[in-house]
């Protein structure tokens, strides 16, 4: 085999495991599960009590 033929084989088996890892990233990615805080366990939502303490301060 020339070099040429041997630089084109392991340029195309990189080409292969470049795109094997990367369909293996996006299936992983798509694979997880999203998830939302409850907005009463959230510290950086003020309260309803809160605001409206923080309003009558202001008046």
């Amino acid at each position: 085999m020339s070099t040429l033929t041997i630089s084109i084989l392991i340029t195309l088996v990189i080409i292969i495991f470049v795109i094997i890892i990367f369909a293996a990233a996006i299936t992983k990615g798509y694979s997880y599960k999203h998830t939302v805080d409850q907005l009463e366990d959230n510290p950086y939502v003020k309260k309803e009590e809160d605001k409206t303490e923080a309003d009558n301060e202001r008046s």
